[in-house]
C-alpha cells in the first residue's frame, strides 16, 4: 500500500461491495470496517432479521477471507469452538481437530446463549490471536476478527457476557430497524426471482486480499495522533468514571480503543492524522459496553449512551 489515499480507496471499494448485499445500515458497515482495520472485535446487537449475520459474511467475501459461523447454544462446549485432540483408531495416533476459530472472520452467533465456560473459550484467541490446545499454542490466520451477535430483547435462557469479556470487544454496535424506504428495497432485493429467504451474496466481488487488510491495519497504526487528541480520549474515558449514575466507568482499555478506532476512521477518510471528531464519532460504539450503570440509574431508564452524550458535552475537545 503506497499511501493513505490509496488505502482509503481500497477501503471504499470494500465498503461498496458490502453495500451490494447489505441494504442501508451505512453507519454499522462503517464501524465494522473500522474495527477490522483497527484489528479489533465487534459485538453486534440487534433484534432478529436486521442483517447482523449478513454484514459479517459480506465483509469476509469482499476481502477474500475465510469465515466460520458458530451458533452458540447452552450445550456448546469450549472444544466445539477452539478444537480438540482425539485418538485416531485407524492410525493409532493422536490427531488435532481444529475448531471454527481457525478462520479470518469468526461469526459467534447469539454469543450470550452459551454458558460462561464456552464464552471464555474465545478470550485467548481474541486477545492473543492464538489457541492453546493440550499445551501447544496454535496461531489463527491473520487478519483475525470475532464478530459476535446478541439479541437485546430476548433474555430468557441467556448468559450475559461478563465485564472482562465485554472489554475485549473493541466496540459494541447497535443495529436498528431499517427506514421504510430501505425496508422496501430489502424486501425487493431478497424476494425478486428467489426461492426462500436466503440473503444474496453473489453480487459481492472480492476486491482485496487478507494481505491487503493487514497492510491497511499496519498503515492505520502508523497514523499521527497529536498529544492533545490522545489526552482528549483519556479525559473522556476518565469522565465516565465520575459521571452521575455510573457504578463502573470505562477502564484504560477504553482510551486505547478510542485511539485505535479513531486512527481507522481517519484512514477511511483518507487522512494521515487523527482529529478530535474521529474520537467523538467513535465514543458511543467504543464506550457503551464499558460502562456499568448504578441500580438507581437503571430504574430511571438511563442508558450508557446518555452518559456518553453528557461526557461529550462536558469534556472540551481540543482545537486543531
Amino acid at each position: 500500500m503506497e499511501n493513505v489515499q490509496a488505502a482509503a480507496e481500497l477501503a471504499a471499494r470494500i465498503r461498496a461491495e458490502i453495500a451490494k448485499a447489505v441494504v442501508g445500515q451505512r453507519e454499522v458497515v462503517e464501524m465494522v470496517l473500522a474495527s477490522l482495520i483497527a484489528g479489533g472485535h465487534v459485538l453486534l446487537e440487534g433484534v432478529p432479521g436486521v442483517g447482523k449475520t449478513l454484514v459479517a459474511r459480506a465483509l469476509a467475501q469482499a476481502f477474500g477471507g475465510s469465515t466460520n459461523r458458530v451458533q452458540f447454544t447452552p450445550d456448546l462446549m469450549p472444544a466445539d469452538v477452539v478444537g480438540h485432540v482425539f485418538y485416531d483408531a485407524a492410525t493409532g495416533t493422536m490427531k488435532l481437530r481444529k475448531g471454527p476459530v481457525f478462520t479470518h472472520l469468526l461469526l459467534a452467533d447469539e454469543i450470550n446463549r452459551a454458558p460462561a465456560k464456552t464464552q471464555a473459550a474465545l478470550l485467548e484467541v481474541m486477545q492473543e490471536r492464538q489457541v492453546t490446545i493440550e499445551g501447544e499454542s496454535l496461531p489463527v490466520p491473520q487478519p483475525f476478527m470475532t464478530l459476535a451477535t446478541q439479541n437485546p430483547i430476548e433474555m430468557e435462557g441467556t448468559y450475559p457476557l461478563p465485564e472482562a469479556q465485554l472489554d475485549r470487544f473493541l466496540m459494541k454496535v447497535r443495529i436498528a430497524y431499517p427506514s421504510e424506504a430501505e425496508e422496501i428495497d430489502l424486501t425487493r432485493h431478497v424476494t425478486d426471482q428467489r426461492v426462500g429467504d436466503m440473503l444474496p451474496l453473489e453480487a459481492v466481488r472480492i476486491v482485496a486480499t487478507p494481505e491487503d487488510v493487514i497492510s491497511l491495519q499496519e498503515m492505520a497504526a502508523r497514523l499521527t495522533v497529536d498529544g492533545r487528541v490522545r489526552e482528549y480520549a483519556v479525559r473522556l474515558v476518565r469522565a465516565t468514571r465520575e459521571a452521575s449514575g455510573v457504578a463502573i466507568g470505562a477502564g484504560p482499555r477504553g482510551a486505547i480503543a478510542l485511539i485505535r478506532t479513531a486512527r481507522a476512521s481517519a484512514l477511511l477518510d483518507g487522512r494521515d492524522f487523527v482529529m478530535p471528531d474521529d474520537v467523538k464519532s467513535a465514543a458511543h460504539a467504543v464506550l457503551r459496553h464499558r460502562i456499568q450503570l448504578a441500580p438507581e440509574a437503571e430504574l430511571e431508564a438511563r442508558t450508557a449512551d446518555a452518559v456518553i452524550d453528557g461526557v461529550l458535552e462536558e469534556v472540551e475537545a481540543p482545537r486543531t
